[in-house]
């Protein structure tokens, strides 16, 4: 049995990057800066701007984080960067992943 791919509305369109949900959404509507977004989350401010340009990845730690900070808990932010994630390593891997043939467990 082949392994199940991820479904997707758009698969030609890569998922957002959390980073960009918390810098377009989340930070605006918390009328709050990076500083003392940094200081909730107990990281440094070097730390949320590279997540909020998109430079470095939710780690499971920062999901923690967010997930705390804001209500949400840490899976929707491991989800995202997961999908992003798999997103891009799937352009990156192209026509060298589809030459990997699918083996059927012997009956």
């Amino acid at each position: 049995m082949p392994p199940r791919e991820l479904p997707a509305r758009r698969p030609e369109r890569a998922p957002t990057h959390p980073g960009a949900i918390l810098r377009e959404d989340v930070l605006p509507a918390l009328r709050i800066t990076v500083t003392r977004f940094a200081g909730y989350l107990g990281v440094t401010r070097q730390q949320v701007h590279r997540v909020l340009a998109e430079q470095s990845a939710v780690s499971p730690d920062m999901a923690w984080r967010l997930g705390k900070l804001l209500g949400n808990g840490p899976d929707l932010w491991i989800r995202m960067q997961e999908a992003y994630d798999l997103w891009h390593a799937r352009q990156r891997l192209g026509k060298e992943l589809d030459r990997i043939p699918t083996l059927e467990p012997v009956q």
